[in-house]
């Protein structure tokens, strides 16, 4: 494939744009929310560190699965849905696709809950971005971006570059107000750094995991648009440009925010934990900037994620996986049956929120469950094609050495995750992932294939809906809470 003519240069995407995807779209809310949230869960200062550091060679080995596998194989287009369909079948890849694109629709229905909290603040009636009048606004939100989207993926892009310099001026402003205002404090910084012994420091640290997984959510963006890069070349480089320079944010804004406030002062913070943090540093004025940085982060956060979640399964039924009818585009070249579905589905969720007074922490974790085992069989894919030496046959033993190296560490890291995550929370993603069943076999069916051409595909979906049977009994008697 000549790279030059990777999609029509119409409505194609360059480095600077792939980058601002990535960071517009993995710069949402974590930032402002994730030392707190980590605080909520019993993590103290030394928890929390070791956390973003396990987190770090983690997500470096899964960013650089995605880096070697769009060198080696720049003819699969559609990232996460590609590279689990070739190394472990199509029904695990659908699987991969239909988990990527449940984990977004969760993402954007946390986001409207986190946007109407930060305008609560300014516009009380909001109150905590769950009541009545902000599903409302929230539902408009939607479908005012779902309208942008259909004119085109290029110009909704364009103005995501926008959006993703507007959010970095608070983070970079509550940084340096954090050192110039000597509001760090080395004492506050290093009181009950392992905690008071309650709380195991292995139980804290994994704790910290769903925080900094759903922090990085949208890393792999690039790759999920790589059909719609102008070179093929540009997708590596963004995704690696775009992790260090959000790691960097993630690690300092981590730090200075443990030497204001201690973990148990956190704990304690509404939402966007942040304001409350330059609050305390700086005055009122802070908790104003950073409500506002929430509200621009939010707003670009959306319109991206509505784009990678409409391409997901677009690109699949276009591969033949999802049914046909995702692959309708309008002439301005957007996925529009896949628009309307998301949004569709995005708005069943917001009404689910107002009448369970469900939380902005509730659906980013179920999003944060719903990527990992995508992220998994990245990684996995990855170690596969690296041990075999495929496209790597003339790469130096050093190379192939670093290629094995990353493919471990990120299928290790994917392992991690799940594992940190809990039990009967993994229990909650079959729910999400067995009515997917019914949209491989229509579409499958569609392609005049059968439905389930090895007998390993057949025993996944048993097992898929035995455990989502066993799930819903759990939740109905109130042991499981996904809510």
């Amino acid at each position: 494939m000549n790279e030059e003519n990777h999609i029509s240069s119409d409505n194609s995407l360059n480095l600077s744009k792939l980058v601002a995807m990535i960071i517009g779209s993995t710069i949402g809310s974590g930032i402002f929310t994730t030392t707190a949230d980590m605080a909520s869960g019993g993590a103290h200062t030394g928890a929390v560190l070791v956390g973003w550091a396990i987190c770090g060679v983690g997500m470096t080995g899964l960013t650089m699965c995605f880096f070697g596998l769009n060198k080696l194989r720049p003819d699969l287009t559609n990232g996460v849905y590609s590279y689990a369909r070739e190394g472990f079948g199509e029904f695990v890849g659908f699987n991969s696709a239909w988990g990527y694109w449940v984990s977004a629709l969760l993402c954007n229905v946390s986001y409207t809950t986190l946007l109407f909290g930060a305008l609560g603040y300014f516009f009380p009636v909001f109150g905590e971005g769950n009541n009545l009048i902000s599903i409302i606004c929230a539902s408009a939100v939607i479908w005012a971006i779902n309208l942008l989207v259909l004119r085109g993926i290029k110009e909704a892009a364009a103005l995501n570059v926008i959006a993703t310099i507007s959010k970095m001026v608070p983070l970079l402003v509550f940084v340096i107000a954090v050192i110039f205002v000597g509001a760090f404090d080395w004492d506050t910084f290093t009181s009950n750094f392992w905690g008071d012994g309650s709380m195991p420091v292995i139980d804290q640290v994994k704790a910290t995991t769903a925080a900094t997984v759903w922090s990085f959510i949208g890393i792999e963006g690039a790759v999920v648009l790589s059909a719609r890069a102008k070179k093929s070349s540009d997708v590596g480089k963004a995704s690696m440009t775009g992790f260090l320079g959000i790691f960097i944010i993630y690690v300092l804004v981590a730090v200075m925010s443990l030497g204001v406030m201690t973990p148990e002062e956190m704990s304690t913070l509404k939402n966007p934990q942040m304001a409350g943090i330059l609050e305390a540093a700086v005055g009122p004025w802070g908790a104003t900037l950073i409500n506002i940085g929430v509200i621009l982060s939010l707003a670009g956060a959306l319109l991206g994620w509505t784009i990678i979640a409409a391409d997901c399964p677009y690109s699949a039924a276009k591969q033949g996986v999802f049914m046909r009818a995702f692959a309708r585009a309008n002439k301005n070249d957007s996925p529009s049956f896949s628009l309307y579905m998301t949004n569709g589905i995005i708005q069943l969720f917001l009404i689910v929120i107002f009448f369970n007074d469900s939380t902005y922490q509730a659906f980013y974790g179920l999003s944060t469950l719903m990527i990992m085992v995508p992220y998994l069989f990245s990684g996995l894919y990855y170690a596969k094609v690296a041990f075999r030496k495929e496209g790597l046959e003339q790469s130096s033993a050093s190379q192939v050495a670093w290629a094995r190296f990353f493919g471990i560490l990120g299928s290790v890291y994917g392992f991690w995750m799940l594992y940190s995550s809990g039990l009967y929370m993994l229990l909650v993603t079959t729910v999400l992932y067995a009515p997917g069943i019914i949209v491989y076999a229509l579409g499958k069916r569609e392609n005049g294939k059968k439905v389930f051409e090895k007998k390993y595909e057949v025993v996944i979906a048993i097992a898929l809906v035995a455990l989502a049977i066993l799930s819903l009994v759990l939740i109905v008697r109130g042991t499981i809470n996904p809510f």
